[in-house]
C-alpha cells in the first residue's frame, strides 16, 4: 500500500510517503465542525497574535508599546483579512493573475500597515516593513495552524492505492492532486 499526503488548501498536492511518517487521527479531519467556535476564534487570534510577535520581533520597524496593542493589532488584522482582503482581491484580481499570486503578499501588507496606522500602541515605520512582517505572518500562521489543525490549512494524510499502473510507467512516482 501507498500512503499519500495531500495539503488542502488553494493547491491540493499528494506524494506518496512511507508508513512510519503517517501520523494523521480521523478525528483531526473533522476540523473546527468539532470544536466550539468561540474556542476557535480564541485559537486563531492567539496564533495571529503570536505570529504578529514573532514579525514584530524579527521585522526592524514593526514594534508595539504593550501587549493590548499586540492583542487589539492582531484581532483588528484578523477582521481586515477575514472580510476586506477578499473584496481587496476580487478587485485586484487582474494584478493578482499577473503576478501570479504574489499581489497577495502586497495586500497583506498594507492591511498590516493598515493597521498600524490604527491601532495606538502597533506601529508599523513603512511598506518594506508591512511586507516583511505580512509575509513573516503569514508563515508563521500557516504553520502553527497545521500543527494545530485550526483554519484551513491543513495536511491530511490519507491511505490509497493506486487504481491501475499508466501504461509506460511504474505507477509510483508523484502524484499532484490540482
Amino acid at each position: 500500500h501507498t500512503r499519500y499526503i495531500s495539503v488542502t488548501g488553494v493547491q491540493t498536492c499528494a506524494l506518496p510517503i512511507y508508513d512510519a511518517a503517517c501520523t494523521h487521527t480521523a478525528a483531526r479531519e473533522q476540523g473546527d465542525a468539532r470544536r466550539p467556535p468561540v474556542l476557535v476564534f480564541l485559537q486563531r487570534w492567539i496564533i495571529n497574535t503570536l505570529a504578529m510577535l514573532v514579525a514584530a520581533q524579527i521585522v526592524p520597524g514593526i514594534d508595539y508599546d504593550q501587549v493590548s496593542g499586540l492583542l487589539v493589532a492582531s484581532l483588528l488584522f484578523g477582521i481586515l483579512v477575514t472580510f476586506l482582503r477578499p473584496l481587496i482581491f476580487l478587485l485586484t484580481l487582474p494584478l493578482v493573475v499577473v503576478t501570479l499570486g504574489l499581489f497577495v503578499l502586497v495586500i497583506n501588507a498594507g492591511l498590516l500597515y493598515l493597521v498600524g496606522s490604527l491601532v495606538k500602541g502597533f506601529h508599523v515605520a513603512g511598506f518594506w516593513p508591512a511586507f516583511w512582517g505580512a509575509l513573516i505572518i503569514s508563515f508563521v500562521s500557516l504553520v502553527l495552524n497545521t500543527l494545530t489543525g485550526t483554519g484551513e490549512s491543513r495536511v491530511r494524510v490519507r491511505r490509497s492505492t493506486p487504481a491501475s499502473k499508466p501504461p509506460g510507467g511504474d505507477g509510483n512516482g508523484p502524484v499532484i492532486d490540482v
